[in-house]
């Protein structure tokens, strides 16, 4: 169990960002949460946090998809607690919709928020990783396969593992480690948002690559973290899925086929 003595992550408020940073949190390490806001419930669930862990953490309110704010913020950071050995950009949203239906200016936003945000947030924190420090960058398993549904999301997702294999090139003989996270579906407040509202046919696909709650789905990413790993991949079902469509892409691609094809007959007979 490594103690990474300061931790920037984004999208820190809720989800993933949230459960590590707790986590983090009773190791004993410094935390900067950066998030639009922050709520009542999630400061006192850090508070405890740190209070086991006789740690510390600050908020810092920042935007990723504006390179400005994030750097001014990951300074003030650093200028608190120190350089980051470990920076996390966990923000991200989803907008689940057929192609058909999906505006431009919503493929656009998905966009600027989960790929270039991660460009800025990296850009902002790479300067003060010091080597041995680690630079990880939430994907998705949709980075990895995408999903009826998933223009928006899948293109974004694919551009982030696109973009850490690059900054694993360019990092990693600095001593700077990159870490690219693809986890299937989390039970996390933005996947319940999805559930409520998304694409009915790819909310059934998406039961291919399994589902997680959001702890179990934490420890994993923390371990693999901790073990210096380039792509983790959360939950038995997601690395399953991962391999089939990495090594076996034509056998992949029939199996969604076939299940689509069942799927849209189900919602057909339904109507």
């Amino acid at each position: 169990m490594k103690n990474w003595h300061h931790a920037v992550i984004s999208g820190g408020g809720s989800g993933l960002g949230l459960g590590i940073a707790e986590r983090l949190l009773r190791r004993g390490s410094r935390v900067t949460i950066l998030d639009l806001a922050l709520r009542d419930e999630p400061r006192q669930l850090l508070d405890r946090a740190c209070a086991e862990g006789k740690s510390d953490w600050q908020f810092i309110a920042a935007d990723v998809t504006s390179a400005s704010e994030l750097k001014t913020a990951v300074n003030a950071a650093v200028a608190s607690f120190g350089a980051p050995q470990l920076a996390l950009n966990s923000a991200g949203i989803i907008i689940n919709k057929a192609f058909a239906d999906l505006s431009a200016e919503e493929f656009q936003r998905v966009v600027s928020v989960n790929l270039n945000g991660s460009f800025h947030f990296a850009a902002a924190t790479l300067p003060h990783i010091p080597p041995g420090g680690r630079l990880a960058l939430i994907a998705s398993m949709a980075g990895l396969t995408s999903n009826y549904g998933y223009a928006a999301y899948g293109a974004s997702k694919f551009g982030v593992v696109g973009l850490a294999t690059t900054l694993r090139f360019e990092y990693e003989p600095l001593n700077v480690g990159v870490s690219c996270i693809c986890p299937g579906e989390v039970r996390t407040p933005m996947v319940a948002g999805e559930n409520a509202t998304g694409n009915p046919i790819s909310l059934e696909l998406k039961k291919l690559a399994g589902s997680l709650d959001v702890d179990t789905a934490c420890n994993e990413i923390l371990a693999g973290l901790d073990a210096g790993r380039w792509q983790i991949i959360p939950g038995r079902q997601s690395k399953l899925t991962a391999f089939l469509s990495r090594h076996f892409p034509g056998l992949f691609y029939r199996m969604c086929r076939g299940l689509l094809t069942k799927t849209v007959k189900k919602f057909e007979a339904g109507t």
